[in-house]
């Protein structure tokens, strides 16, 4: 099961080409992001948050039917004109959907069905961008490129929900074994209680993209923030913190939460971040090898806005605003643990540098205290792509830097990504501000 092997003519434009290439590419890695997984992992659906691998790859593929192939070849038809009703996410202006939460009751089509549909797509797909002349520069080119960023979402989506359903299973079924995480430089452990601070001055800068590359209409335009000073932590908040975090009794003292995030913690039960349970008197966690001892110097992770700003407040900090943590990292170069590593897991903090923070990028997302709203001006793409981004901008908290389930280059640090304040199934872990 792979990308078809489709040939380009040499009247093919060099974007079409480079494009072309990138399509294989992605396409190619949602593939083998799901060969680990038996017949059966396909279809499970854990929870209405999360999503069957199946209907991943075959949403991804969705999306270039509907809005390349059929807006831009008059000659293409879609395999099964009812993939667009079950495989449509959140599309309204496109046509009525499945219901979300019931996406694992689809046990047709099959598995087989679905990846012979994705390689349908790739055919015509890679056909029509063959046929792209020099000197051309059709629109849809760019919403192919809004496509490819689309299915580099869903495959950090196909490895945070197939860990949550693995999670669910009784068995703790392994994923990918052995887990390949590189051992720490001489010196650097210990990092665990470290309190050390980075201080930025007082100014009026300038966040959001500008600029050639592509950005989600979310990060745009580019806009100045007066920033007062404030300081930030050099490294996430670790498993070893955490533990701190716990011992005291941080889950128990309504004090430190906000009243939203006392009642989901009272509802929900929680005691400690998802995946973590005690064995023998000992944190254990489930990661996508399977449950390991919880190691201290790891950055914290799949815990929610709501804890994470219960533990600052615990801390006596506070969460970074998205505009400090971009003014922070745009000292950093986007290095760091994504899923090309294939670790799958964080990993403990390395030196960053002098003055630098590290970490900023991969290994977990970052919670920021910035609610998701519209940058000064902004505008949503035209038509039913409109709904890509901002039909979202309510009940939703700002994370950035991207994770250890997050391709490399897929990450800036204009990258806003976002999540209802309760979510705790993806890589989101915690680094702490403070006013200078």
């Amino acid at each position: 099961m792979r990308v078809a092997d489709v040939r380009r003519g040499e009247e093919a434009s060099a974007p079409a080409r480079d494009l072309a290439d990138r399509y294989r590419r992605i396409r190619a890695f949602s593939e083998e992001l799901s060969r680990p997984l038996a017949v059966e992992d396909y279809v499970i659906q854990s929870m209405p948050d999360a999503s069957p691998t199946k209907w991943h790859l075959a949403h991804t593929s969705w999306f270039f039917d509907t809005f390349v192939l059929a807006a831009s070849d008059p000659s293409y038809r879609s395999p099964d004109p009812r993939y667009g009703y079950l495989f449509n996410s959140y599309y309204e202006s496109v046509g009525e959907r499945h219901c979300r939460p019931l996406r694992g009751l689809l046990s047709r089509p099959t598995v087989e069905e679905v990846f012979a549909y994705r390689h349908h797509l790739d055919r015509h797909l890679l056909a029509l961008l063959d046929r792209t002349m020099e000197g051309e520069s059709p629109e849809w080119l760019r919403w192919v490129e809004l496509g490819l960023q689309h299915e580099q979402q869903h495959q950090e989506l196909i490895l945070t929900d197939i860990k949550h359903a693995f999670h669910a299973n009784p068995l703790r079924p392994v994923y990918a074994s052995p887990l390949t995480l590189a051992p720490l430089p001489a010196g650097e452990r210990g990092l665990s209680g470290e309190r050390e601070w980075l201080s930025y001055p007082a100014g009026l800068r300038e966040i959001g993209h500008h600029g050639p590359g592509f950005a989600f209409d979310n990060e745009s335009p580019r806009h100045p923030e007066w920033v007062a000073a404030f300081r930030l932590a050099p490294r996430p908040v670790t498993n070893g913190d955490w533990l701190g975090f716990i011992e005291d009794g941080g889950y128990a003292q309504p004090r430190l939460w906000r009243s939203d995030g006392w009642k989901t913690v009272a509802a929900q039960g929680w005691e400690a971040p998802l995946y973590w349970e005690r064995r023998d008197g000992e944190w254990w966690t489930m990661t996508l090898a399977g449950m390991r001892r919880v190691e201290a110097d790891e950055p914290v992770g799949h815990v929610s806005y709501y804890e994470a700003d219960a533990y600052a407040q615990w801390a006596d900090a506070r969460l970074p605003t998205e505009a400090e943590w971009e003014v922070a990292a745009a000292e950093c170069p986007v290095e760091g643990n994504f899923v090309e590593s294939r670790a799958y897991h964080p990993r403990a903090a390395v030196d960053g540098g002098a003055g630098r923070p590290r970490q900023m990028f991969g290994d977990v997302w970052e919670w920021t205290r910035s609610a998701y709203l519209p940058y000064p001006g902004y505008r949503p793409l035209a038509g039913a792509l409109g709904e890509y981004n901002g039909k979202f901008m309510s009940n939703q908290m700002v994370l950035r830097g991207g994770s250890c389930a997050t391709p490399r280059d897929h990450v800036r640090t204009t990258y806003r990504n976002f999540f209802p304040p309760d979510a705790r199934w993806q890589f989101s872990g915690v680094r702490l501000a403070g006013d200078e």
